[in-house]
């Protein structure tokens, strides 16, 4: 009976004591779980400071959102009158089905790039200098051949325009060039013209009829 009594004890001393043991370890485990989280956070901080302080001077901060509402003071008004009228004639043109190729894209690059290869220089060197992107130059074309397809009936160019044109400019092609080259240049520059003309008052009557409500005022 006593035997049995002091192992009950024994059993009861070990389970004790290994209760006490997990009562120490849990707040250890929490304590180390935090400080992890912390430095965790500290690092996200560190690496992510670009998102919230554009920059610092002799350790003052300047955030971002200063920076956005001096770029909206400045250009706010002509920037969000742009994305408008970006966004008017994506759907426009989505609505009509008006599409272009890869080909077509890569076709208008390579001549640009014959065109500035041909002034000693190169694409990358000419986008970099008007702050572009070749993502970017892609997505200007790609906007401009699906306008000059919606407006090609009224950007064609007949040959008495031409004729008129050379006649009251009184045009002459250079020596190396040939008659139908220079007649094909003039076309392309009436073309240019015309498309301008009707691209700029095509957007304006979309933005005319379109449903536009300001939250902000520039």
């Amino acid at each position: 009976m006593e035997n049995t009594t002091q192992e009950n004890k024994s059993i009861q001393d070990e389970i004790k004591a290994n209760y006490v043991s997990l009562k120490f370890k849990k707040p250890k485990l929490l304590v180390i779980a935090t400080g992890v989280a912390v430095v965790l956070i500290i690092v996200a901080l560190f690496f992510a400071k670009g998102f919230f302080v554009a920059a610092t001077v002799n350790g003052s901060p300047i955030s971002r959102w200063s920076v956005i509402k001096q770029l909206e003071k400045e250009g706010g008004k002509q920037a969000l009158e742009s994305i408008i009228d970006k966004k008017l004639i994506e759907n426009e043109l989505a609505k009509q089905k008006i599409t272009v190729t890869q080909e077509e894209i890569d076709g208008e690059i390579k001549k640009i790039e014959v065109q500035v290869m041909a002034q000693g220089g190169t694409l990358e060197m000419a986008l970099s200098q008007q702050g572009l992107t070749e993502e970017k130059l892609r997505e200007q074309i790609t906007l401009q051949k699906k306008l000059e397809k919606l407006l090609a009936d009224k950007v064609a160019v007949t040959d008495a325009e031409i004729d008129a044109y050379i006649k009251d400019s009184k045009a002459t092609p250079p020596k190396d060039m040939k008659k139908e080259d220079f007649r094909k240049q003039i076309s392309e520059q009436l073309k240019q013209q015309k498309f301008q003309t009707e691209a700029q008052q095509w957007v304006s009557d979309l933005t005319t009829n379109a449903k536009i409500k300001y939250y902000v005022n520039y």
